[in-house]
């Protein structure tokens, strides 16, 4: 056999006569992710299931848990662990002192990992990565949840060599995301993804930028399972959506979970069983509303933040409103400016100790509200805790001149300064506009 699978959430698996290598394996029916809110929408079968088990190399992307998922490890014990080269090394580190078998992928580079297989991995300054697969002269684009930034120019230059060429990537209404905001009269904001943007046009966007033939849903297929996050479910993309809007005419449309022969170029649906969902309580994954904050713990939740310069400097506070009561953490920035989380202890206090509160963000039980600010993203507030702070292990401006150098000079200019240009179009032009209209989808297809 001489292959690729894509099943489970963003799992890839690529055969060369037996399994050579499986994408971020996450087991979703045993191990749920961001503290039980997540579970998998559609079963692996036990033959996909056995193949992930037996590749010879198993790649993570990056460290959210529907990608690098704690329980799911567990069954990964001896397998040769493929990592991105990312700065500051964290999953490689974490994932040494736990006894696997790393190793590390140069960036930007071609490696052989069998006959008729190799792979070339991009890491990105979000902390994420990108692998190019080739099999056989086709070549599959894995963008996972990275998006193109800062590589959308180098993969369109590798992928104008292949005559067979297949894009696999994150797409949907937009729920993978913090979605659950609240105005300050405590009324939920109905979320962007409420708009249902046709997201077979979002792919197709993406395919017409990088120069791909045909396209492949991945990496977007959860289901919502605790009683505070169930809410969510609404806005998750039903499997018969990520064709609405596609361009059929001149693109290739792969349904999820297929199986393309490489010799032949032959599509296979797999047809995986959805799954049933089962709603839990909070209770269930440790977390009680009604609990207060311990007396040491607002002093952890205080040290988390205020060691981060881009946080410390840009917010006046941080308000955790835990067990229904406010808990303020006081911050040197511009007044008035902050973001109150209403969340249960047990989650906040877990996503501290283990700098890892991007799960609480996506997991969508949290509720936040903005005082003063646009998104999270305002002063790059996401970026410095979770992408910078968590995973870069950046704390101090000098710390993320340096991160941000070494990145742009793995970007190299014309790709680096490309992502900025598309950045500033979509955030000061009014959304009326018909530029806006034109830069938005180029943006979303490199966005996050």
């Amino acid at each position: 056999m001489l292959g690729v699978s894509t099943i489970g959430n963003a799992i890839l698996i690529a055969y060369d006569d037996n399994p050579i290598l499986a994408t971020d394996p996450w087991f979703g029916d045993e191990n749920p992710a961001y503290f039980g809110s997540w579970g998998l929408s559609h079963r692996i079968p036990p033959d996909c299931k056995a193949d992930i088990l037996n590749a010879k190399y198993i790649w993570f992307s990056h460290g959210h848990p529907d990608h690098l998922n704690t329980g799911s490890l567990k069954q990964l014990r001896g397998k040769n662990i493929l990592l991105g080269d990312h700065v500051g090394g964290r999953m490689a580190v974490d994932l040494r002192k736990q006894g696997f078998q790393i190793a590390i992928l140069p960036d930007r580079q071609w490696v052989e990992l069998s006959p008729n297989i190799r792979v070339f991995c991009i890491t990105t300054v979000i902390q994420d990565s990108v692998l190019l697969l080739e099999i056989n002269k086709r070549i599959f684009v894995n963008l996972n949840d990275a998006g193109s930034r800062d590589c959308s120019l180098l993969i369109r230059r590798i992928v104008a060599n292949y005559r067979y060429s297949y894009l696999l990537m994150l797409s949907g209404y937009g729920d993978t995301d913090m979605i659950n905001f609240y105005d300050e009269d405590g009324t939920l904001i109905i979320p962007e993804a409420a708009r249902k943007f046709p997201v077979g046009r979002q792919l197709s966007t993406a395919a017409r930028g990088l120069g791909i033939k045909s396209v492949i849903p991945f990496s977007s297929f959860h289901t919502y399972q605790r009683s505070d996050s169930i809410w969510a479910q609404d806005y998750v993309t039903p499997l018969k959506d990520y064709s609405n809007g596609f361009d059929h005419q001149n693109y290739q449309y792969i349904a999820p979970f297929s199986h393309i022969d490489c010799a032949t170029g032959e599509v296979t649906a797999l047809d995986p069983p959805s799954t049933e969902t089962v709603v839990g309580s909070p209770e269930a994954c440790g977390d009680n509303w009604s609990e207060p904050l311990e007396r040491s713990d607002l002093a952890k939740i205080s040290n988390y933040f205020r060691k981060k310069d881009l946080v410390r400097n840009k917010l006046s506070f941080l308000n955790f409103r835990v067990g229904g009561r406010d808990n303020f953490v006081r911050l040197d920035g511009n007044k008035e400016r902050g973001i109150t989380f209403e969340v249960p202890r047990h989650s906040l206090m877990t996503a501290v100790e283990f700098e890892v509160f991007d799960d609480l963000l996506i997991g969508n039980f949290m509720k936040t509200t903005l005082h003063k600010m646009r998104s999270l993203y305002d002063d790059d507030f996401n970026f410095a805790v979770t992408k910078f702070g968590d995973n870069g292990r950046v704390s101090t401006y000098r710390e993320l001149d340096n991160y941000l150098k070494e990145y742009r000079r793995r970007a190299g200019a014309a790709d680096w300064y490309c992502q900025r240009a598309s950045q500033m179009v979509t955030a000061y032009l009014p959304r009326e506009s018909p530029i806006y209209r034109i830069a938005q989808p180029i943006y979303w297809m490199a966005r996050l």
